[in-house]
């Protein structure tokens, strides 16, 4: 084989091979961090960004100029059909579960760029990013820090799960609490906050991911849990 039908073959091997990369490098970075995807959206002029919550959800704050198309109603795959699929897209929820799965279906209807909130917008939340109030909703106050405080301030132990009621993991936890709060009331409160509802407090204490159990005694937080976690090992928490 020649020296010059070598170098030819090397020469497209490189072509092919930085093609792929190029490729590589445009898909992997769509889970972008609050800070990121809010300078990319930005600089992004045509861009759509969809909040996949609920109505409810939706109304009670989120992102500016977002869409709010339900990932979990009927219509989904419908409402995004009428979107200009060329065009990037910018999709969250309250976590990252729901925006994840719509942003999936997204892209096998044929979406060139859609890039996904990492931690949803309780991440965005938790960066001090602005968010807005829809007009026809009015704002819940939740508790304040004051009033938190005073509810954990008790000789028996108080565990506070900070929840969101379209949070899987909150929901598979939810029975095993419920359990716990009858069958040891005389040792343990359980004090239940929807994050939705709670978002200054949730901001004050730092909650940027759901869900969260913090056990406290005499307001002092002895543990404190990110996370789905299983009825054994809140136990093992509870009776050291």
């Amino acid at each position: 084989m020649n020296e010059k039908y070598i170098i030819v073959l090397l020469t497209v091997f490189t072509i092919i091979l930085n093609s792929c990369l190029s490729g590589q490098s445009q898909n992997t970075n769509t889970n972008l961090e609050p800070i990121e995807f809010a300078e990319k959206m930005k600089a992004q002029t045509t861009a759509t960004l969809i909040d996949v919550r609920t109505p409810d959800e939706f109304s009670k704050g989120h992102i500016e100029n977002a869409q709010n198309i339900d990932w979990r109603s009927n219509g989904f795959r419908k409402q995004i059909e009428s979107l200009d699929k060329a065009k990037p897209v910018f999709i969250y929820c309250l976590s990252g579960g729901r925006s994840s799965s719509a942003a999936s279906e997204m892209r096998e209807a044929g979406f060139k760029e859609v890039y996904e909130l990492e931690g949803g917008i309780m991440k965005w939340r938790g960066a001090s990013l602005p968010e807005t109030i829809s007009n026809t909703s009015t704002k819940v106050a939740g508790l304040s820090h004051q009033q938190f405080e005073a509810l954990v301030t008790s000789d028996k132990l108080v565990l506070v799960d900070f929840y969101a009621d379209w949070c899987a993991p909150c929901q598979k936890m939810k029975p095993y609490l419920e359990e716990i709060s009858k069958d040891m009331a005389d040792k343990v409160q359980i004090l239940r906050i929807n994050a939705d509802d709670n978002q200054a407090l949730c901001r004050e204490l730092q909650i940027d991911a759901l869900p969260v159990l913090q056990l406290y005694k005499n307001k002092n937080l002895r543990w404190n849990n990110v996370g789905f976690i299983d009825k054994a090992s809140v136990l093992a928490q509870i009776n050291k």
